[in-house]
C-alpha cells in the first residue's frame, strides 16, 4: 500500500477511535471508585467532583465540558446512600447559570438533611456560581492560591444593529406583545425594558446574598459589602469569613471524617470521570479563570442570567 494512503488512514482510525471514547465517555455514568474491592460497611466518606461550567444541558461537548449533570446524579446517588456518612465535594468551577446552580446548592442542602455531613472543597477556582453552590455545605477548605469570591450576578445583551445595517440585513417583527421580542439584537434595548431585566438580576443577586449569608451564617450587610463581584483568594477569603479552614482534598476528607464522628482512617470512594473527558473538563474550568464572570452568547429573545 502506498506510504501515503498507509498514513492517512492511520489518521482517519486515530480519529474514530478518539471520537468514540469521547463520547462513550460523555454518556457513561458516573461510577463510584472505591479504594477497596469488596463491599464496605457504613461510614464512607465520598468524594463528588463538580468541574467546569455549571451549565443545565445534560451533556456538554467536544469543547466545552461540563459535569453539572453528573454531579446532580452523583449527588442524588449519595443522599440515598446509608453507607456513607460524610460527602467532599470538590468544586473546580468558575460558575455559569444561575438557575443551574440553585438546583445543585438545593441538592446538597438534601444530602445534608439526611444526616451527611459536607465539605466543600476548592480546587483551582471555585467562583460565583461554584461559590454559591460551596455555601451549602457545613464546611469550606479552600488552598490559599484558590480564586473564589465573584459573588454577584451578570448578563449581557448583544447590539448587532450597525452590522446589520452594514450588509444590508433588515427585519420585520410580528408580536402578540410589547415585550415579546425583548433583548432583540437588531434594534436597542429600551428604557422600560432596561428597568425590566435589572429588576430580574437585582432579584436573583438577592437570592445570592441570602444563600451565602445563611450558608456562612454572617449578617446580610457583611454579605453586600463583599459582594460586589470581586474574586479572592483563598487566603483573603478565610480572613472574611468566605471559607472555614486553609488545604487541599487530603484536609477536606479529614475535616469530613471529624465532622461525621469517623475514627481512625477514613474510606473514601471518589465519584469522577476519567480519561479523556476529565482532562477536558480540568482545561475547561483553567480556561474559564480568565474569562471571570462566567458569560455566555444569548440567543434572541432569551436571557441567560449568570453568577
Amino acid at each position: 500500500m502506498n506510504p501515503r494512503k498507509a498514513g492517512l488512514l492511520l489518521v482517519i482510525a486515530s480519529i474514530v477511535i478518539t471520537l468514540v471514547f469521547v463520547c462513550w465517555a460523555s454518556f457513561r455514568k458516573p461510577s463510584g471508585k472505591t479504594l477497596f474491592p469488596f463491599p464496605l460497611k457504613p461510614g464512607k466518606i465520598a468524594v463528588v467532583y463538580l468541574t467546569g461550567p455549571i451549565s443545565s444541558e445534560a451533556q456538554g461537548s467536544l469543547f466545552y465540558n461540563s459535569t453539572t449533570e453528573e454531579t446532580r446524579q452523583v449527588l442524588e446517588r449519595v443522599a440515598r446512600d446509608d453507607t456513607i456518612q460524610a460527602v467532599v465535594l470538590r468544586i473546580n468551577s468558575p460558575g455559569g447559570s444561575a438557575a443551574a446552580s440553585q438546583e445543585l446548592y438545593q441538592l446538597v442542602q438534601k444530602v445534608r438533611k439526611t444526616g451527611k455531613k459536607v465539605v466543600a472543597s476548592f480546587g483551582d477556582i471555585a467562583a460565583s456560581g461554584g461559590y454559591y453552590v460551596g455555601v451549602a455545605a457545613d464546611k469550606i477548605v479552600a488552598q490559599p492560591a484558590t480564586i473564589t469570591g465573584s459573588i454577584g450576578v451578570i448578563t449581557t445583551v448583544p447590539n448587532l444593529q450597525e452590522l446589520y445595517a452594514k450588509i444590508g440585513y433588515k427585519e420585520q417583527v410580528f408580536k402578540s406583545g410589547a415585550h415579546k421580542d425583548m433583548l432583540s439584537p437588531a434594534r436597542p434595548v429600551t428604557e422600560e425594558e432596561k428597568r425590566i431585566i435589572q429588576g430580574i438580576i437585582n432579584e436573583t443577586y438577592k437570592q445570592f446574598l441570602d444563600a451565602v449569608a445563611k450558608g456562612r451564617n454572617m449578617p446580610l450587610e457583611e454579605v453586600q459589602k463583599l459582594a460586589d463581584g470581586r474574586i479572592f483568594t483563598g487566603s483573603q477569603a478565610k480572613e472574611l469569613g468566605l471559607v472555614d479552614q486553609l488545604g487541599g482534598l487530603q484536609e477536606a476528607v479529614a475535616l469530613a471524617a471529624k465532622l461525621a464522628g469517623i475514627k481512625g482512617e477514613p474510606r473514601v470512594v471518589y465519584y469522577r470521570s476519567s480519561g479523556l473527558l476529565k482532562i477536558l473538563s480540568d482545561l475547561t474550568a483553567r480556561l474559564a479563570l480568565s474569562q471571570l464572570p462566567a458569560t455566555f452568547p444569548l440567543p434572541r429573545g432569551y436571557i441567560m442570567v449568570n453568577y
